[in-house]
């Protein structure tokens, strides 16, 4: 066994020189809000370097010195910025004094290998590090719209009502002119009318053409797969060419049918990777253990198979459903007036008619697709003690 040492207090050579470099990170956001990035960066970089000195070598105790950096800095954002700064101060008052005792006494090594070289440490909380700032830029955009929606006034940018948490600039305008305004409704309605057949189609095809692909004689199977599951690579205004003028000559572009069948043709890629991951745990002895019991080819696929990749299919169909209730490219290509979609109608509402119900209607999906997503997660967990407890 390899004894575990007791972790020791870091140097302020280490920690006070990383607790800058945060601090200088949130001095852009800071500095540029007030006009002057460099002061921002230099500024923040100083402060927060020097509080972390004096919370670690002149006040010592933890508990004291974070709730009085808290309060410090919460006090300093209201001077600067009102109640917004208040709550942004209590956040990065937390932030920093957890930071700065977490460095010190040495709690970072806590959870990891004992054996790790200062580099590798390093390496360990930047990759982190740059995954959380992918993460926060990702995310960004949709945090942003989401309060917009909720926005009193008819405009794109938040208002001083609304920097100020005044009740007056907050209101539910928008989402009640999507509910009542008609062209929003047809645009829905359009949209649930597509979508869960373009969904069903591509369940059912993606399926069968995963478990045909999944079988070791079939030949060609991997230049079939390429075939079927590139319109995901395809770029989507090529598709969508295509499939326009594949239409117009078969007499489906404009129709409620050529639009289906364009959004069962994005989704059953989506079906096809689920479905066939979920089949690589699969036991096919199982299937020739019910074919010796004398049970059909239908029957096995129902009552054996289909329970076990169940998962799988319903996690590809909610990406279909996605996909497709989501899609606005192809739509504009093959659709016309009468299957005008709730994206066709977000994009018209951008480009003809600055609408502000476009962010209450994005807030829609993107709490739909949040739904549905937790619910992906929920079938992956479960298709994992599925073939956990399937026998090898």
């Amino acid at each position: 066994m390899v004894a575990l040492t007791p972790i020791s207090r870091t140097e302020p050579s280490f920690y006070v020189p990383v607790v800058a470099a945060f601090g200088a990170f949130f001095g852009v956001f800071i500095g540029t809000g007030q006009g002057s990035l460099i002061l921002g960066v230099l500024g923040g970089a100083i402060l927060m370097g020097a509080i972390a000195f004096v919370l670690t070598k002149v006040i010592k105790n933890e508990r004291a010195g974070r709730w009085g950096l808290v309060a410090l800095i919460a006090l300093g954002g209201y001077a600067l910025a009102g109640l917004p700064g208040l709550l942004i101060g209590l956040f990065f008052g937390w932030f920093f004094g957890f930071l700065t005792f977490w460095l010190y006494e040495g709690r970072y090594r806590a959870k990891i290998a004992p054996y790790l070289t200062p580099g590798q440490v390093l390496w360990h909380f930047t990759f982190r590090t740059i995954c959380g700032a992918i993460f926060v830029f990702l995310i960004t955009p949709i945090l942003v719209v989401m309060p917009l929606s909720f926005n009193a006034q008819d405009f794109f940018t938040f208002t001083p009502e609304m920097l100020r948490f005044d009740p007056a600039g907050y209101s539910l305008k928008h989402y009640r002119d999507f509910f009542t305004n008609d062209a929003w409704q047809d645009a829905m309605k359009n949209s649930l009318r597509i979508a869960p057949v373009a969904t069903l189609l591509s369940v059912t095809f993606g399926t069968l053409a995963a478990i045909g692909l999944s079988q070791p004689h079939v030949p060609f199977r991997r230049a079939i797969m390429a075939i079927l599951i590139s319109p995901m690579i395809v770029p989507l205004i090529i598709s969508a060419a295509g499939m326009y003028f594949f239409y117009s000559r078969i007499g489906l572009q404009g129709t409620y049918i050529g639009v289906v069948l364009a959004h069962a043709a994005l989704g059953i890629p989506f079906v096809i990777i689920t479905v066939t991951a979920t089949l690589v745990g699969f036991d096919r002895s199982l299937t020739r253990a019910a074919a010796n019991m004398g049970a059909n080819p239908v029957t096995t696929f129902f009552r054996v198979q289909m329970p076990l990749i169940l998962p799988g299919v319903i996690s590809g169909g909610l990406f279909a459903f996605i996909t497709s209730f989501d899609e606005v490219v192809v739509v504009l290509f093959v659709g016309s007036a009468g299957q005008k979609t709730l994206p066709w109608q977000m994009f018209i509402g951008l480009r003809e008619q600055i609408s502000p119900t476009i962010l209450a209607v994005a807030t829609i999906l993107v709490v739909i697709s949040i739904c549905l997503l937790t619910v992906v997660e929920m079938l992956r967990r479960r298709s994992e003690r599925l073939r956990g407890m399937s026998p090898s």
